[in-house]
Parts: structure tokens; sequence; C-alpha cells
């Protein structure tokens, strides 16, 4: 059996979790597991891999495997030359990182990494779920995701392809013209959780009872958290106003 675990920031008790989750899969089904993360966060000096302690007559010593998507950062011409579907998935992961304060230069990586799954000569099934990764990591505010999907559009129509549609992006503004607020606030908890870490309920609860246009601006202000407590700042910012309002 294997275990995998992919965690987007450091955590000091990381290491205790995977064993946890290790010996839990050990007690219900009496086999071990093979156990690894894959690490997404930005901190290159955190390599969790072990985890130990040891008393008198008793001790244990658990080791794991590790993927560190970060180290790939040197490594990015194997990841162009590679036909592996998961290099695509690293490399948008690694440019969405690179790009928090550079949004066109993000909206070109993203053009150019969707472009590549139709190069590589991917089956549209492929295509298409590799499509709606990058599009939920590659975060773009409205203007330029609209300038995104008209080129994109566009390149479509010169290939004479046509498995992406603009219909089925995932984005603020088809929650909007549908009337699905139900829909943005899922979109918006997702993207938060992949930034700043899991979220407290109470904290969910506030998100949720933000209004459509409010999610819309939290979409794409939370492109600049890189904690939970920009997050909770936005938050206190925007219901003071909305209350003074």
């Amino acid at each position: 059996m294997i275990h995998v675990e992919i965690q987007a920031k450091s955590e000091d008790n990381f290491a205790q979790r995977m064993f946890s989750y290790n010996l839990r899969i050990f007690d219900k089904f009496a086999k071990p597991a093979i156990s690894l993360a894959i690490l997404c966060d930005a901190d290159s000096t955190w390599k969790p891999n072990q985890y130990s302690y040891n008393y008198p007559d008793c001790g244990l010593h658990f080791r794991f495997g590790t993927v560190k998507l970060l180290d790939y950062q040197n490594r990015w011409t194997e990841l162009e030359n590679s036909d592996n579907p998961f290099a695509t998935v690293v490399m948008a992961h690694l440019k969405t990182q690179q790009t928090t304060k550079q949004l066109g230069e993000r909206k070109t990586w993203k053009f150019s990494l969707i472009r590549r799954l139709y190069e590589q000569g991917l089956q549209e099934r492929d295509i298409r779920n590799l499509y709606r990764f990058i599009d939920w990591v590659m975060i773009l505010p409205k203007g330029l995701e609209a300038e995104f999907w008209q080129e994109f559009k566009q390149f479509e129509q010169e290939r004479t392809m046509s498995y992406i549609t603009t219909g089925e992006r995932i984005g603020y503004e088809r929650g909007k013209e549908e009337g699905q607020q139900e829909q943005a606030q899922t979109l918006v908890l997702r993207q938060l959780q992949k930034r700043v870490g899991e979220l407290p309920q109470q904290v969910r609860e506030q998100i949720q009872g933000l209004s459509l246009e409010q999610l819309e601006a939290l979409g794409e202000a939370l492109l600049d958290f890189s904690a939970i407590a920009d997050l909770l700042n936005w938050l206190q910012t925007h219901q003071t106003v909305s209350a003074e309002s």
C-alpha cells in the first residue's frame, strides 16, 4: 500500500503526522504502507523525512520518502524534456510560486504550459485533466484572465482543436453569471487552503458569509497572501468597511 501526503507549507509536527497516518494504515489493514510526502512549500531548508523517539528499553525510528518540488527549480531543462505529465504539474507549481508579484509573466507561463499539453500529443482526456490543474493553480486577476482566454481561444482555432472551451474554465465570472455563490465560495476556500494551509472553522464561516462581490475581491487579494495572518487582516478590514457602509 502507498500513502501519499501533499503538504503546502512547513509544519513542526508534520513528521509525527506522517508516522501517525502510516500507523493507522497498518492498524486498519494489517499491512505495511510506503509513505511519501510531496512538499510544495517555499522553504528550501524544510525537508522532513523521519520521526523518532527514545525511552529506556523502548524506541522508534520511522523514515519516509520525500519529493521537494522546489528542488526542481535547478532541473528545469529536465522537466521541459520530460514526457511525464507530472513534469507539467511541477512546472506549473514552480511558476506559480515564482510569479506571485509578476502576474503578467504568470499569464505568459500559463499559456505556455497549457499549449505544451497539445504539443506533447497527449490524449484529450489527459489534456483536460492537466488543464484543470493548471487553471486552478495559476490564478490570474479578471483582466489578465480575460486576455488569456481570448489568446487561448485563438490558439485552439488555429490548431482546429477544441478540447477546452471557455465555458469549462473555473473562475469567478462563471460563478457570477450563473448566480452560483456557493461555487465561488468553494473555489476561494480551495485556493486559500493551498496558499495558507488548513483554515479554522470560524474563518471558513466568515468566508461563507461574504457576498459574491467580496468573494471576487478576496479571490484577487489572496494572490499576495503567504500566511493565514494575511487572510485574517483582509477579513477584518473588509468586514469593518462593510459594517460602516
